[in-house]
This record gives structure tokens, sequence and C-alpha cells, in this order.
């Protein structure tokens, strides 16, 4: 078990880019467990709250790191011999809380309803770690299901550096509620090492995030990271697998293609592994294949496909 703790050194402030050196190096097979924090100065409790800034998104806030707009992203970590073309699986461990309050909300000229909400509105919600729950200020209390809004590896080296906004084929900010502890997240490998990041807490969220915002919240991950080598043509594009269902996702400023593309990548994910045609598969992703709308606030809009284990392998 290796170890990362968030610090200026180990975080750096809204972007990927395959230039980048890694903080740790691993070989497949080992695991990592990786800090993170979350949350600009301007977005933290105010003096007398009650809620306590941990110590390494204090360090972050006191220190020179560069800022640009997006996550506090903690890595990268290298993995022995990856290479492009070649497959990261992302096997999710554990899921724990780094802190007991978690923010959400929303500002100008962001968000899914820009024009109906020209204001700005922040809620910091207090979070019980030993129950899993949070309580909303208007009463209503939610069971908490942590997971990563944000987890890639290094974009294309051609991109150079690009914000960790927008998610694309390198994974980044997919803000998917169903790749949590127990699930595997699979990402192309597109730079030597696949350098691998991860932050953008959420302690809960709906399928459709929509004013910016999920539960922000400090989180602290333990990942195994098990790489898989070329074998045939190369996955492009992230895809996930839970105990119970296989996951497809397509992002796109048009949330029609993203329809689109997550529908394709379901279509093939299903004829690698059956003796289906396109024809067929196309047929049964209307049939058995539950499509959800994944986020709507990071350019990039997100559809995810999840298939039912057990229906066809």
């Amino acid at each position: 078990m290796h170890h990362i703790a968030a610090t200026p050194e180990t975080i750096r402030w809204g972007i990927f880019d395959a230039a980048i050196p890694p903080v740790l190096t691993v070989k497949s097979g080992e695991t990592v467990e990786i800090e993170c924090v979350t949350g600009t100065p301007e977005v933290m409790p105010p003096a007398g709250s009650g809620f306590a800034i941990p110590p390494g998104l204090a360090a972050v806030h006191a220190s020179n790191l560069p800022r640009a707009p997006g996550h506090l992203i903690t890595g990268p970590v290298a993995i022995e011999g990856a290479m492009p073309g070649d497959t990261l699986e992302v096997r999710i461990d554990r899921i724990e809380f780094g802190t007991d309050w978690g923010f959400c909300g929303f500002r100008p000229l962001a968000g899914t309803l820009p024009e109906d909400f020209p204001n700005r509105f922040l809620t910091h919600i207090p979070i019980d770690r030993a129950a899993r729950t949070c309580k909303l200020p208007y009463g209503v209390e939610l069971k908490l299901a942590p997971f990563f809004g944000v987890m890639g590896v290094a974009p294309p080296p051609n991109y150079g550096t690009i914000s960790t906004v927008q998610p694309r084929e390198h994974g980044g900010n997919l803000d998917n509620k169903e790749v949590g502890a127990g699930a595997s997240l699979f990402l192309p490998v597109w730079a030597p090492g696949a350098l691998f990041s991860c932050g953008d807490g959420h302690g809960v969220q709906g399928d459709g995030e929509v004013c910016i915002n999920a539960l922000e919240t400090c989180l602290t991950g333990t990942f195994t990271f098990v790489l898989h080598k070329k074998a045939g043509e190369a996955m492009r594009y992230p895809r996930a697998e839970t105990a119970t269902h296989f996951i497809s996702m397509g992002m796109n400023e048009d949330l029609d293609l993203a329809m689109k593309q997550a529908l394709r990548q379901m279509i093939a994910f299903i004829c690698a592994r059956s003796n289906l045609s396109r024809e067929e598969a196309y047929q049964f992703c209307s049939l058995a294949v539950d499509f959800h709308v994944t986020q709507t606030v990071n350019g990039e809009k997100g559809i995810h496909g999840m298939l039912r284990k057990g229906l066809l392998f």
C-alpha cells in the first residue's frame, strides 16, 4: 500500500497535462491511497461555523500554487510499463470522508439554468461520517454515496495543458455517481505511465448534476491499478463496471450527440463480448439498456448506459 497525502507538492489546480511528472510510480497490481481536498477559499465555511478546514486544504490555500479554473486534483500516479494503446483498470477499493462537512451551490453564468438563477447561492452541509448521512438546512436527510467526480489519466500529449472541467477521452470530470467504491473504471492510456489523477470529491449526487455542484467534500480513495496491455483494437473511450452493471459513457456539448456516443460505445462493447450482430446489439440496447443523464454542467455533457450483468454475459 502506497499513500499520497494532499499537499501543495502533490496537488495541482484545474489542469491535466501529459508533461506533468508523476508524484509516485507503481507496478501493475499495486494499491495506492490518495488523499483529495476540494474547494476554493471563497467557498470555505465562515469562522465560527464549527466546520474545520482540513490541514491539506488549508496548506494549498496558503501556498502559491498556480490556479486555473477547475478542480483540485491529486497526482499523477504513473504505472510502470503503461504505454499509449493500453488500458488502465482503476479498481476503487474504498472511499472515506476527509471532513465532516461539504458544500453545494451555484454562481452566475454557470449551471444548467443560468438564465433562471443569475445570483450566487451557497450552502454548507454537515456530514455524519459514522452514519454516512448528511442533513440539509430544510430538514431532509440524505444517505451518502461518495465518489470522485474527477478520475482520469493524462490526455494525449499533443493536447498540451487542458482544463479539468470538461470530461474527455482521458476521463477527467466524469461526475458519474455509479463509479464509487467497488466499481472499476477503465481508461485508455494516452501517455507513457498513464499518469492517473483524481479529485472533486462528491458525498452524494443525483443522475444529472444540474446546479454546478454535488455535495462537494474532501475524500480519500484507495485504488488498485491493473494494466491491460494492448491486445487487438485499443479502447478509445472510458467505460466502467460495477458489481451489477457494465457502463458505457458519452460526452459532448450536445446532449443528443453524447447519447449517440454512449450508445455506440455500448453496441461496440456488446459485440466484443458476445456473438450478437451490430443490428442485434442496437436492438438489445433499446430493449434492455438504461441510459441516464450523467451531468449537464461541465461544457461536455454526459450520458451513461447501464447494461445489467447476467442478461447477455
